[in-house]
């Protein structure tokens, strides 16, 4: 059940749409001060080297336009600022996966990933991965069938971990599998099962 915060005059909020606010808001505010400050201050931080704040950023096919701190990771860009939470955020150390995305069609952990070292390239997050009428893809497909997603957690970022194994190597032995996906937890133990689905998607790629 989704956690909820009383706010004065608000009713309940959940805290999701709490902690977006509070990050759009502040995104909002640092932006307007950007603008806002006379044009010969802000050509003088960009002549001092400073990283500009609007950036263009290629994710799921489409330009998106957002304002990125310069120390911001592509995983809280993702979540907070456009919204696209089927990328998790576990460890935020590059150890779980759980926020693992594709750059370039290269598996990524978007936690450890600073936003503006991916202006240019193309970002794909679980999201993106239907197909043009919604269809899921293979992968989630095969993941289904097996029984892969236990407390769900970790899917989005073991969908995408095998997606991208299947775009380097559309038939992958059940060991290259195995090493590919190692770099994904999942605290339910599901790791069998997380396989079989590769291996099942494999085989649906390999025969269509």
């Amino acid at each position: 059940m989704t956690e909820s915060l009383p706010l004065p005059g608000r009713g309940n909020v959940s805290r999701r749409s709490f902690i977006k606010s509070v990050i759009a808001t502040s995104a909002s505010v640092s932006a307007m001060s950007w603008f806002s400050a006379p044009a010969a201050a802000r050509h003088q931080g960009a002549a001092r080297g400073s990283v500009g704040r609007l950036v263009s950023l290629e994710v799921n096919g489409r330009t998106r336009r957002v304002d990125v701190l310069p120390q911001e990771t592509l995983a809280m860009t993702l979540r907070y600022k456009l919204g696209l939470t089927g990328t998790k955020l576990g460890c935020d150390r590059a150890e779980c996966g759980a926020c693992t995305v594709m750059i370039d069609g290269v598996a990524h952990y978007s936690c450890s990933t600073l936003t503006h070292r991916v202006r240019g390239r193309e970002i794909t997050t679980v999201e993106g991965l239907e197909g043009p009428g919604g269809e899921l893809h293979p992968v989630q497909r095969a993941f289904i069938d097996e029984l892969g997603p236990q407390c769900g957690f970790c899917t989005p970022g073991q969908v995408m971990a095998a997606a991208a194994v299947l775009r380097a190597n559309p038939n992958p032995t059940r060991d290259e599998a195995r090493r590919a996906m190692s770099g994904n937890l999942c605290r339910c133990g599901a790791y069998d099962h997380y396989l079989n689905g590769v291996m099942r998607a494999a085989r649906e790629v390999s025969h269509a």
